[in-house]
Parts: C-alpha cells; sequence; structure tokens
C-alpha cells in the first residue's frame, strides 16, 4: 500500500498501447518516494522504465491506476514537477541564459524576478561564465547542466530526470554525478532518475526501484544505506550493485 503522505505516490499503475499489436508495457506498479528523497529506477531493456516516467511527468496517461504528486493526482505536465531528458532538447537559436529563462516566461513573474532566478540558477550549476554561449559551443556536460538549470528555473518540488547522462562520456558523468548531489543537497528537491546503470544508480539513490520486463512489474524496492560520496570500489558499494543486476537478471 502506497503511503499517502508521500510525496509522489505511484498507485497501480499499468500502461497498455493498443495498435496492430497490444503491448503491455506496465502492470499493477506501485511505489512512493518521499520528500527530498533521491530515488533511482532501473531495469531491463522492455521494462517500461520510460513508460512509467511519461506517466509521472503527465506526458502519457495510465491506462489503469494513477500518480499523485502531494496528494493531487497527475493529469498532464505541470510546472510541480521539472524534466530533464537525455537528449538535452536545449533551443540551438537561445544562448545557456535564453534557455534557462525559457520556464521562466510561462510564469507570472516580474523581468527583475525572472533575471534573478535565472542568475542563481547559471551559479548553481556553474554556467555563468557561459551565459552568452549557445548550445552548439557546448560540450555533452554543460548541455545537461543547462538542461537541469532550465528545469529548476520554475521551482518545481519534483525533479524528473530521464537518463539524462546516458550520452556522455564515463568522466563528464561522474563530474555530473558530483554536481547532481551537490545541487540536490542545496535546493532539497525530490529526485526520480531513470536510468539503465546499476552502478550509477547505487551512486546517486536513496533507494533504488527495480522493474522486471514484459510487462513491466515491479520487482523489488532497495534502500542503498551507504554514506555520501559513496566509493565504488568498497565491497559494499559493489554488494548492492551486484543484488540489483541479480534482480534485474532474474
Amino acid at each position: 500500500m502506497a503511503d499517502v503522505d508521500a510525496k509522489v505516490v505511484v498507485d497501480a499503475v499499468s500502461k497498455r498501447f493498443e495498435g496492430r499489436q497490444t503491448v503491455q508495457a506496465l502492470d499493477d506498479v506501485s511505489f512512493d518516494v518521499a520528500d527530498g528523497e533521491f530515488v533511482c529506477i532501473v531495469g531491463p531493456s522492455g521494462c517500461g522504465k520510460t513508460t512509467l516516467f511519461r506517466i509521472i511527468a503527465g506526458l502519457e496517461t495510465a491506462t489503469a491506476g494513477a500518480v499523485h504528486v502531494d496528494g493531487d493526482r497527475v493529469t498532464g505536465p505541470s510546472t510541480d514537477r521539472g524534466m530533464v531528458f537525455q537528449e538535452y532538447g536545449l533551443f540551438p537559436w537561445r544562448t545557456v541564459r535564453g534557455n534557462v529563462r525559457f520556464g521562466l516566461e510561462q510564469e507570472d513573474v516580474t523581468a527583475a524576478e525572472r533575471d534573478e532566478r535565472v542568475e542563481e540558477m547559471l551559479d548553481l550549476v556553474g554556467l555563468r561564465d557561459a551565459a552568452d554561449q549557445y548550445p552548439k559551443e557546448l560540450s555533452g556536460g554543460m548541455k545537461q547542466r543547462v538542461g537541469i538549470a532550465r528545469a529548476l528555473a520554475v521551482d518545481p518540488d519534483v525533479l524528473l530526470m530521464d537518463e539524462p547522462f546516458a550520452s556522455v562520456d564515463a568522466q563528464t558523468r561522474a563530474n555530473l554525478h558530483t554536481e547532481l548531489l551537490r545541487i540536490w543537497r542545496e535546493t532539497a528537491k525530490t529526485v526520480l532518475f531513470v536510468t539503465h546503470d546499476v552502478e550509477e544508480a547505487v551512486t546517486l539513490a536513496d533507494r533504488v526501484v527495480v522493474l522486471q520486463p514484459s510487462p513491466g512489474r515491479l520487482k523489488e524496492v532497495v534502500p542503498v544505506d551507504l554514506d555520501r560520496p559513496r566509493d565504488r570500489t568498497t565491497s559494499a558499494f559493489r554488494e548492492y550493485e551486484s543484488r540489483i543486476r541479480s534482480l534485474i537478471g532474474d
């Protein structure tokens, strides 16, 4: 039974895609996320990770069940959920500052408040010196930090991230992990982070939601009881990684 006092409640969510062939992508998935918690969602290809992400984001509608944020049912996208995607989604004709400002342009705030918020976000992600550059001038890691700043600019309660670091090299990914955890601590946001990388999940998460495929079902929720920053070379870290891999393998 999901905790009704949780920040995010995924309650018996199922998703079926109708077409030439009916595909049951998710079946009766339930879990909750506490306020300020960092939760990773992992599982093999075909387990419905991205479908579940899109339902939580309000970009897809569940066939059955529901998602609630702060007790309110999710019926579509909202500024209470900021989204960061793997493919960046930056506007190439806008500078870094212009991209971060985009969401705020839809909000009822003064120009001065908007400008102040943009500068705060640029400082938060360490991109003030690149504020006037365009996406084509940025590295993959810098683009993803712009995406994070843009998502946080409207001050959402929940940050949703769909494999955001999958397309960057290992060293950049490690740096982004450090940056993301710092930003998470400073902002106290609730984070749901979809990844196919078990090591990444153990590095980041308070708990790891493990899905199994065909159709996507909840296998287990694994609490990660390790102090941060986490050393990937320790036996304790490797034990968590091995346990989650075995759950996915089963």
